[in-house]
């Protein structure tokens, strides 16, 4: 369902739960640094900070909130919070009041759009007041856009195939070893799933409704979706899109995944309804990150796989994303403190024991390092497979242009269209690319 803002035409940001576009452009230009720099106030201050999440989130960050308050008596901190699907509609309608939060959650999907047009401050300007030499440049460098510093990646995932031990071995079925596993092997396997149960347990929950698994299957077949140099350009080939959307369509017509129906009314139930979390299929794509809530779903044993190969896992494809980012407003008027407390969130052990792992597993080494003796045991196999599937881990995909939140929306209406025999694999590609390059293209208007 698309949803439409009343915000004005210099805004264009792309919300990517409710699919809204504003129109945003470049004309608002770069904003100048504010003239207090790293300096501390004496007075009292009061930062703003938004973000989204669930009930369990915004009581961790009103933990730390008032952690932070209590050891900075002269500085308060506003919340301003709530779930995915509203804050993008949110967050555009006080940026285009001129009244942007002083720190920001920031997606990965949004981060050139709202840095490309003045909105995030240049985090590099708060020089040692924000140190970020304990995060891995690879790895920092995903809030990075042309060398300016906008965002501080808060956690870190990779995109995995999880396993239901517990159905494999009722069915007398071995674990694939994810060392080896082909895309090939993936479809007999799913396949011979549904057919040992006699269909009551599915191969596969179905896949191509987000850009995880695109990005991971553009990068073993050699492609990004992305320009390399960053500028604003579709690059996927139709030839490697279509096969994508021709394997589902061919697992998916052997029964390997579930009918496109039933697909499409989990797809929009959430977690908790899905097949992988009510033990209804055997496998299926999630992030490293929604390890610990697919367990505490399914009351099973999920294991996180890696993801299928063409190549027996010879590619170097998989990546690891940021969750999300830090980021701040380059109109804040207390740049001082704003360090000050992005400082507490990225580095400070005692923020590390509030969030643990709730933002995902720390991107920060050093952090990650002092906090993993503290995670419960799952997150501490999710760190465990972070470090198994470096070997594979390559440079980071190219950042999402301006505009290319709509890839949300637009892979899923594509992939719903395969699977009901709308649109061919090869018209799907085709299609995808002119929609997703257009939404590059208005976006730079």
């Amino acid at each position: 369902m698309r949803r439409t803002t009343t915000a004005p035409r210099w805004l264009l940001l792309t919300s990517v739960g409710a699919a809204t576009m504003l129109t945003l452009t470049a004309c608002a230009g770069a904003t100048e640094t504010p003239a207090t720099g790293p300096t501390l106030s004496d007075e009292p201050v009061t930062l703003s900070f938004t973000w989204w999440g669930n009930d369990v989130r915004h009581g961790i960050t009103e933990e730390l909130i008032a952690a932070f308050e209590a050891e900075h008596e002269n500085i308060t901190i506003e919340p301003q919070y709530t779930d995915w699907a509203g804050y993008w509609d949110k967050l555009a309608t006080t940026v285009a009041a001129g009244d942007a939060p002083d720190i920001i959650q920031m997606d990965e999907k949004q981060l050139s759009t709202y840095a490309a047009n003045g909105v995030l401050l240049d985090l590099g300007t708060l020089g040692d007041s924000l140190p970020t030499d304990d995060f891995p440049e690879s790895v920092l460098g995903t809030g990075a856009l042309d060398g300016t510093q906008y965002g501080i990646p808060v956690g870190i995932n990779t995109y995995t195939y999880m396993a239901n031990a517990d159905l494999l071995e009722s069915l007398g079925i071995e674990m694939p070893d994810d060392e080896t596993w082909s895309w090939e092997d993936f479809a007999a396997l799913a396949e011979e799933i549904t057919a040992a149960s006699g269909g009551a347990v599915i191969g596969s929950q179905s896949w191509g409704f987000e850009d995880g698994g695109l990005n991971n299957w553009l990068r073993q077949h050699g492609e990004s979706l992305y320009a390399e140099d960053g500028s604003p350009e579709v690059t996927a080939s139709e030839e490697t899109l279509a096969e994508w959307w021709q394997l589902l369509l061919d697992v998916t017509e052997a029964g390997g995944t579930p009918d496109p129906s039933a697909t499409i009314e989990r797809e929009s139930a959430g977690l908790a309804e899905s097949f992988t979390a009510t033990n209804q299929s055997a496998f299926g794509p999630w992030w490293s990150n929604q390890v610990a809530a697919l367990r505490d779903a399914s009351g099973q044993n999920l294991e996180p796989l890696m993801v299928p190969t063409p190549d027996e896992g010879e590619s170097a494809a998989a990546y690891y994303k940021p969750s999300m980012f830090w980021s701040a407003s380059a109109k804040t008027e207390h740049p001082g403190e704003v360090a000050l407390f992005l400082d507490f969130l990225a580095n400070s052990e005692e923020a590390a024991d509030l969030l643990l792992a709730e933002r995902g597993v720390p991107a920060n080494d050093k952090i990650r390092e002092y906090i993993t003796p503290k995670l419960d045991e799952v997150n501490q196999e999710v760190v465990d497979f972070l470090d198994k599937i470096a070997p594979r881990v390559g440079d980071a995909p190219p950042a999402t242009p301006p505009g290319g939140g709509a890839i949300e929306t637009i892979i899923d209406q594509h992939t719903q269209r395969v699977l009901f025999g709308e649109l061919t694999p090869e018209d799907a590609a085709a299609s995808f690319i002119e929609e997703l390059q257009r939404a590059l293209d208005d976006a730079a208007i």
